[in-house]
């Protein structure tokens, strides 16, 4: 059975768990998402998208 999340169902599942249980301030949880969407927007953007994509096809099995 495959089960198809949007990324942001899943980061957002743990980033609940973070403030939820480790204590993590919600405050913090908004400035790492704020950086996140600012460094999409940088020239560091292709090489995150690459380093993602190559890390997901690890875990699925599907590298070459």
């Amino acid at each position: 059975m495959t089960v198809s999340l949007p990324l942001v169902v899943v980061l957002g599942f743990f980033a609940w768990g973070a403030v939820r249980f480790l204590g993590v301030r919600a405050w913090v949880v908004v400035l790492v998402a704020l950086f996140g969407f600012w460094l999409s927007h940088t020239f560091l953007a292709p090489a995150i998208e690459t380093g993602t994509r190559s890390g997901v096809d690890v875990i699925n099995g599907s590298h070459a």
